[in-house]
């Protein structure tokens, strides 16, 4: 006779800028590499938990990163009862999930040293001033394009629906880029 060992999984919910999305700290990791952000259930197919978490009707993003995982939900949405549901799915599949996954374009991603030096420097500035606060929120930012003077950036996780990253996080970031790197720099969301 087998004795199954369940992991006890602590979650600490926490409020994000955004007003429809929470962020949901673990006590494993969740993703022990870079970041994924889900959109729609059709991205995570084969990845129970992320499967298991759109499951629920409400669920409309989803964000892993570290040992966080941010849920932007509906406008209409009980916001205790998907606290309730999304911390039952996360206790019950955290203990097999696989930390250590890997989404195709993280499999297929370029290093830096491959990107333009001005897009490295760019990075390097969002590394050092915005990432941090912005994956502390249950978001990240991603660089898709620099052209001549107008850099195109895509907000991810609880970024990608907040009212505030469309206006004071964008100013700051243009801000901090026009300081750090080009003045005539303008930076519009994708």
């Amino acid at each position: 006779m087998s004795t199954a060992v369940t992991q006890d999984i602590a979650v600490r919910v926490q409020p994000t800028p955004n007003p429809n999305a929470l962020k949901f700290v673990v006590s494993v990791p969740v993703k022990n590499e870079g970041k994924a952000t889900f959109t729609r259930p059709s991205e995570a197919q084969g990845i129970r938990l992320a499967e298991d978490l759109f499951a629920i009707e409400e669920v409309r993003q989803l964000h892993f990163f570290e040992n966080v995982v941010t849920v932007t939900y509906a406008d209409e949405a009980d916001v205790e009862t998907l606290r309730l549901d999304v911390t039952a799915v996360l206790q019950r599949d955290l203990p097999v999930h696989d930390p250590g996954f890997l989404l195709e374009e993280e499999k297929k991603k370029k290093d830096r040293s491959n990107l333009p030096p001005d897009v490295q420097l760019i990075e390097e500035i969002l590394d050092n001033t915005v990432r941090m606060y912005l994956q502390g929120d249950g978001g990240d930012i991603e660089v898709v394009a620099l052209k001549g003077n107008l850099l195109e950036v895509r907000y991810q996780g609880a970024c990608g629906t907040c009212p505030s990253s469309t206006a004071a996080t964008l100013d700051a970031i243009q801000g901090i880029l026009k300081e750090q790197f080009n003045p005539d720099l303008e930076v519009v969301p994708v």
